[in-house]
């Protein structure tokens, strides 16, 4: 099948749940062709991107900056838009009065040029984001494109941009989106509640390749510093500032303990700054950006999670984080929140403790209580990789996306 992927920026490495899916759809003998927002401006064009060639099948669409020469190419490339495309134009002016929520109509008209440009016919439609859902959607409406619409909701579409928005934004999508595919029972929940049709509704978890993080069961050295971990970017809703304000109760046991930080992001001047003024220097460690590799490499030696989600007070919130499923991939038991669809991986007292958001001494507790009962972090970590292979690996929900496809598109 021929697929067009409706996404923000491209390529994101972060977003390791969509390059996974692109990968899976060609293995199995799918065409993907990427329609980008925009370039993300990352460089590092490593991994499925490079291998799978993806940056010569996405589409961007002009680069229309505020500079003199983005305004006078703008004006140029809307000037040959009308000429060769008027008709179509003409039908993408009409539908768009029902989706004000898109953006500028002159933004929205060069996101769609991409597209009008495209000479080939598209058997399916997938769209990551509500948003670019919407945008598809009104794609199809004036006739660009004519084949079933699949979107995938992960979290910010539900919750962020709705509180930016309103409940009926997503009207339009949810009268003729053939599927809707949230990422987790929460948000499917979510979707009904707001309008969504349930019968066109079906949970599809995003998942990892498991092959690619090996187990090792977790042991505690005694006299060494227990190794707890977060691989995170730095904004409000991945809580962090809340482990650091833990690890005074924790340091203050006495136990020995080192707490390492991956990931940049805009918090990471004041929550370095929070650890100064905590004198928490000798245990709590940011490390930066590191690659995938450098990634697993930290995990195996890390012996504890800590993914401390919180709902941030702009209303954004998880899916459920990836990087969860890999640390239990690797057999690490892990302390979050009762966040999200959090609990749908995480199962508390099993492969993990669950505490509440923003509760320091709770989450403080839970590190302690876990670094006291060391002999029972091989069975959590067992527990947690069971429960990643059985619900959350991509080879299995690759192929379950595959025949869902196929039978949409009257092709199974």
């Amino acid at each position: 099948m021929k697929i067009a992927l409706f996404v923000d920026q491209f390529p994101k490495l972060s977003e390791t749940f969509i390059l996974n899916q692109i990968d899976g759809l060609f293995e199995r003998g799918h065409e993907v062709t990427i329609f980008a927002c925009q370039h993300s401006g990352e460089t590092r064009l490593q991994g499925i991107i490079e291998n799978r060639h993806l940056m010569d099948v996405t589409r961007y669409p002009v680069d229309t900056r505020s500079t003199f020469l983005g305004k006078v190419r703008l004006r140029f490339h809307l000037a040959i838009l009308g000429m060769k495309y008027a008709k179509a134009i003409a039908r993408l002016r009409k539908a768009f009065t029902q989706y004000p929520r898109i953006g500028s109509w002159r933004t929205a008209l060069m996101r769609a040029e991409p597209l009008l440009r495209h000479e080939n016919k598209f058997d399916l439609l997938f769209a990551h984001f509500g948003p670019n859902g919407l945008r598809a959607n009104w794609y199809r409406d004036a006739g660009l494109v004519d084949a079933p619409l699949v979107t995938v909701f992960h979290g910010f579409d539900l919750s962020t941009y709705l509180n930016h928005h309103n409940d009926q934004v997503y009207e339009p999508l949810f009268r003729n989106g053939d599927l809707f595919l949230p990422i987790s029972r929460y948000w499917q929940e979510k979707l009904v509640a707001i309008g969504c049709p349930p019968e066109r509704t079906r949970v599809h978890h995003v998942g990892i390749d498991c092959e690619q993080f090996a187990f090792q069961p977790r042991t505690y050295i005694k006299g060494e510093p227990v190794v707890l971990i977060s691989v995170v970017r730095l904004v409000e809703k991945k809580g962090v500032e809340y482990a650091i304000r833990a690890m005074i109760e924790v340091v203050a046991s006495g136990k020995p303990v080192s707490y390492r930080i991956i990931g940049d992001g805009p918090l990471l001047v004041p929550l370095r700054d929070l650890v100064t003024q905590l004198k928490l220097n000798d245990h709590i460690s940011f490390l930066g950006t590191k690659t995938s590799e450098e990634v697993t490499e930290e995990l195996a030696g890390a012996q504890l999670f800590l993914a401390p989600s919180v709902e941030s007070h702009s209303g954004d919130m998880e899916g459920i984080p990836t990087v969860l499923m890999e640390a239990m991939a690797t057999g690490m038991p892990v302390i979050s929140t009762w966040h999200s669809g959090i609990p749908e991986l995480v199962e508390d007292g099993v492969s993990g403790t669950l505490v509440g958001e923003r509760e320091e001494n709770e989450l403080a507790r839970a590190i302690t209580t876990l670094m006291d009962f060391h002999e029972r972090w091989a069975a959590m970590g067992q527990f947690g990789r069971q429960k990643v292979l059985e619900e959350f690996n991509i080879q299995t929900l690759n192929t379950r996306l595959d025949t869902t496809f196929k039978a949409l598109c009257g092709a199974g």
